[in-house]
């Protein structure tokens, strides 16, 4: 019997700025890119009485001065008793002339004064969420383009929704006999409701007190239910985006879709590719959100792919390959992977694998029965499991799934779920077997675009879905929302050691960067070359190569020590490495060449080299090399590029007219593997045009998302920037990757202050800052109509209104060409800002960080310090397992 273990569930003009500079390009100096944020509100002063702002007085706040809105863009209402909403914490004593909030124009009150002051829930809990950057959003320079989003204008027909708070006496504990009980009355409350439990929305108005009487059905006592207004919200109210993203999840169920993780599919227009054993399943990702223009569904249309062979089948085939290790190649290749339960159509990531569990154990039911997997299968589904002796899958669900002292299912605080492999599928495509023509298959934009548009007509030509909105009177736009204010940023100049040049419309630079001299090139002294005695003409051809193109990139090479190993074994690998490394101290660089992509042996030359012994060092896969001269022409000369990064080179740059800045790049790496730490990337920059950076790598507990020892990493990176400039930077822009929403007011409380304390450390220092969230995995989309075609924007789109946030500054910028698919953006959130940036000098400092990238001559999805992050942490969580050593912390050594 297992005890603990349940089955998968059935169904389912800012400081210091050049403005020319900063707007176009000249012989002197190139084109620059920011970005785009405003004072945090801790330096407005408050307005004299009954003063009014302008940019208030055109949103429609005209009672709200500048100060005082500011105050009231951080409030947000938690209503008392709702379990969806959390509540106040810290909150601090507002100024005294505002000490008492007032609901927003989102809420109107018609209850009376006295009503209030007698009711708990009419105020609700404010939330006081800190210091941000203004929201004013001014239009900044670039080209004019209009540009179509995957968001869809939603228009509320309803004059208001009304909320009301619900009372049980006596009391009634459980939510679903308080739900029957209040269903039993919709000849009051109608058949639309929202109910949590205590909170209940409705789209009309009751009479302000109404007192109704039920009879509870297990002991027949009669409960007293009241229903008392509490708020009269706008149809577009915060508050109400809950339960309209419930209403929408019924739209796409009455259209036959199937509910599979958090989105939607149809697995009955599934396409099958039976050369790669595939199924596509095509679905929509759909979520109903208030934005600075309004209420948006979002709506992405998505594929899940479901491969044909089952988990079992999978076990089998590396069984075939590898017998002695095979529970060890088991658990690598599976773990962290998500598989998905056809029967049904439910999604779990595997944690583990007990090999001591088969089919035939036993488990207990809610209902205190004991059965085998076999005859549960057999009984629930229909379903006979064939192997009888195959091992079962672990899913361990996520705390907050299962909170504590909770009862799920008839089980006390259930901490796993196990899986039938043979009856559970891989989903994602295989890594072997991605290629062009399935990305290109996957996401193609007019795709894309017609699959947006069919949902929208199913969902017009559907009597029951157009109900199911009109109920609480929603309505959809026919067609994708177009923002006709987008901008393309200038293009900018890229600069090399002699020359500059604007790179062409595809943002790329490959020719120009092999054939220019780089800004600083470090000379290859005495650097060693180690290879297996079979590849010894190989890693001749290399070196000769490397002698040959090494010029015009303005580096100069000269004969390396050969390191001949007999075999191509780890052991030869590490052991002759060391001993040479130990005798001698004047190493620049090793290169090293092995025969296969093979990740141990790459982990074991990256711990010495990094860890043990540190010196910057290359890896290099034999087969690249292999082919015509050309082909090794051609990765000679990116190697050679990637070398001189390592060295501390400097390949190229874009005009910073901004002085005494530092950029800093955050990013965290969470291992697949559960214990496994988590690993903070810290990149900052040391020079004024931003092309030397020193790095360090903190290790943290595992899926901790906000970084702990910010102060040290920051501390420190100020330190060297001292020694290098022998000053400090007056401004600091950090950008932080991978934080959600959800984390934005944490990234705000916790980390900002963290940082901000390590200013103490040196004696009247107090630079201004800038902090701007990145988010890549975001599912907006832009498209542009070229030729009645639909095609991806320029590099350089900006939009930085109407689909933004209500609450939060930020923008959306593309800064990369698309070369296959859609063309998705980057968002960033701007969380603070006391350097008076503009929205044009943040948003154009961020494509210009989007250029900086050196080991991709071309613009990249993301500013540079964050992708440098994202290397270095997934170097020292993936392979390293530790901190790297600080003798390589002013060199890119992790490209």
């Amino acid at each position: 019997m297992s005890r603990g273990i349940r089955l998968p569930e059935a169904g389912a003009g800012g400081g210091g700025f050049t403005r020319g500079w900063w707007g176009g390009s000249s012989p002197g100096g190139c084109s620059q890119d920011a970005a785009d944020a405003t004072p945090a509100c801790r330096g407005s002063p408050p307005p004299a009485p009954g003063t009014q702002d302008p940019v208030a007085r055109q949103r429609g706040h005209a009672a709200w001065p500048p100060w005082e809105r500011c105050h009231r863009a951080v409030l947000r209402e938690a209503p008392h008793g709702c379990c969806a909403y959390p509540a106040s914490i810290g909150t601090p004593a507002l100024p005294a002339a505002h000490a008492r909030p007032r609901d927003s124009p989102s809420c109107r009150q018609t209850v009376s004064e006295a009503s209030v002051s007698s009711s708990p829930t009419f105020w609700g809990s404010e939330h006081w969420l800190g210091l941000r950057a203004l929201r004013t959003k001014p239009v900044a320079k670039g080209t004019p383009l209009t540009v179509g989003l995957n968001s869809v204008k939603i228009h509320c027909q309803n004059e208001a929704v009304y909320q009301y708070h619900v009372t049980f006496s006596p009391e009634v504990e459980c939510r679903s006999t308080r739900f029957a009980m209040l269903k039993e009355h919709q000849a009051v409350t109608g058949n639309v409701t929202a109910f949590d439990g205590s909170i209940l929305y409705l789209p009309i108005l009751l009479p302000q007190l109404v007192s109704l009487k039920a009879q509870r059905r297990s002991d027949r006592e009669e409960i007293t239910i009241t229903i008392q207004i509490t708020k009269v919200l706008e149809p577009s109210s915060d508050l109400c985006i809950p339960f309209y993203n419930v209403v929408f999840r019924r739209v796409m169920r009455i259209l036959d879709m199937k509910l599979v993780g958090r989105n939607f599919f149809e697995p009955d227009q599934a396409t099958v590719l039976q050369h790669y054993r595939l199924q596509i399943w095509p679905g929509y990702s759909v979520s109903i959100r208030k934005k600075d223009g309004g209420l948006f569904l979002l709506v992405d249309a998505i594929h899940k792919v479901i491969r044909s062979d089952s988990v079992l089948n999978f076990m089998h085939a590396i069984y075939k390959q590898s017998v002695s290790s095979f529970q060890d190649e088991c658990t690598k290749q599976l773990v962290g992977n998500v598989v998905i339960t056809r029967y049904n159509n439910r999604t779990y990531r595997i944690d583990d694998i007990d090999w001591d569990k088969t089919p035939r154990d036993s488990f207990t039911l809610a209902s205190g029965e004991e059965i085998t997997f076999v005859d549960y299968y057999s009984k629930a589904y229909g379903i006979t499991i064939s192997e009888l002796d195959q091992p079962l899958l672990v899913h361990r669900p996520k705390e907050k799934r299962m909170p504590e002292g909770k009862v799920r299912q008839g089980l006390h605080l259930l901490d796993m779920i196990l899986l039938v492999p043979e009856l559970t599928f891989m989903t994602g495509v295989p890594e072997i077997r991605k290629d062009s023509r399935m990305v290109k298959m996957l996401q193609s934009p007019s795709q894309h675009y017609a699959r947006l548009t069919s949902l929208l007509r199913r969902i017009k030509d559907s009597p029951e879905a157009s109900q199911e909105l009109m109920r609480w009177g929603l309505t959809l736009d026919p067609d994708i929302h177009r923002v006709g204010a987008g901008r393309v940023l200038p293009a900018e100049r890229i600069n090399m050691r002699h020359s500059s040049f604007i790179p062409t419309e595809d943002l790329s630079w490959n020719r120009e960067v092999t054939r220019e001299a780089s800004i600083s090139a470090i000379a290859m002294n005495y650097w060693l070359l180690v290879y297996p005695k079979r590849l010894q003409d190989l890693a001749k051809n290399l070196v000769a190569t490397m002698e040959s193109v090494c010029g015009p990139i303005g580096m100069r090479v000269s004969r390396p020590a050969l390191v001949e190993l007999k075999d191509d074994r780890i052991e030869t690998y590490a052991k002759t490495i060391r001993t040479v490394l130990d005798s001698e101290d004047k190493v620049q660089l090793l290169l090293c060449i092995i025969s296969s992509s093979r990740e141990d042996l790459y982990g074991a030359i990256k711990k010495l080299c990094c860890v043990q012994s540190p010196v910057p060092s290359q890896v290099i896969n034999a087969q690249t090399l292999a082919g015509q001269l050309g082909k090794m022409r051609s990765v000679v000369q990116k190697v050679l590029l990637q070398l001189n990064c390592k060295l501390g080179g400097e390949l190229w740059g874009v005009d910073i007219p901004l002085k005494h800045l530092m950029v800093i790049g955050m990013d965290v790496y969470h291992g697949r593997s559960k214990g496994m730490r988590s690993v903070i990337g810290f990149v900052a920059s040391m020079n004024h045009i931003l092309t030397k950076w020193y790095s360090r790598v903190v290790f943290q507990m595992p899926h901790q998302e906000i970084a702990d020892s910010l102060r040290l990493c920051l501390a420190d990176a100020l330190q060297h920037f001292h020694e290098m400039n022998h000053c400090l930077p007056k401004k600091i822009v950090v950008y932080r990757d991978g934080v959600s929403d959800s984390q934005l007011n944490t990234v705000l409380k916790y980390e900002i202050p963290q940082m901000q304390k390590c200013f103490d450390t040196f004696e009247n220092y107090q630079p201004s800052m800038v902090v701007m969230v990145v988010q890549k995995q975001i599912s907006t989309n832009f498209y542009t109509l070229t030729a009645e075609q639909f095609t991806s924007p320029p590099p350089g789109t900006v939009i930085d209104h109407t689909v933004t946030s209500s609450d939060w500054q930020d923008f959306f910028l593309l800064a990369h060409r698309s070369r296959q698919g859609c063309s998705i953006p980057t968002r960033y959130v701007c969380v603070l800002n006391t350097a008076n940036l503009s929205c044009e000098h943040l948003q154009r400092l961020t494509f210009k960080l989007c250029h900086l990238y050196w080991n991709w001559p071309g613009t990249i999805r993301v500013p540079a310090p964050c992708k440098y992050a994202h290397k270095l942490a997934f170097l020292s969580g993936q392979v390293l397992y530790r901190e790297p050593s600080t003798q390589l912390c002013d060199k890119l050594f992790f490209l």
